[in-house]
């Protein structure tokens, strides 16, 4: 399975992908990407992941500003610290 993680914080996306390979040896982290534009970029220039774990508030914005620009499909695990969310 393709994953896709969305994290704009260098030690939650690095804790996250070790808790992704350790759970899930299989599962091949396909890109760590850490604001819209670079999402936005992506998206453009690759095949849809099979699985996303994409933070909400991003250096740039919500990540939710993706979806205006590019359709995605598939699961979305959103992962934050703000419980506003």
């Amino acid at each position: 399975m393709r994953v896709l993680i969305i994290e704009d914080e260098f030690h939650a996306a690095k804790r996250l992908r070790e808790l992704v390979v350790g759970i899930r040896p299989n599962f091949e982290i396909i890109s760590v990407l850490d604001s819209i534009s670079s999402c936005l970029k992506w998206f453009g220039e690759n095949d849809a992941p099979d699985l996303i774990f994409q933070d909400i508030q991003l250096g740039d914005g919500l990540s939710f500003e993706i979806f205006k620009h590019r359709e995605v499909n598939g699961p979305i695990v959103f992962t934050t610290a703000f419980d506003e969310y």
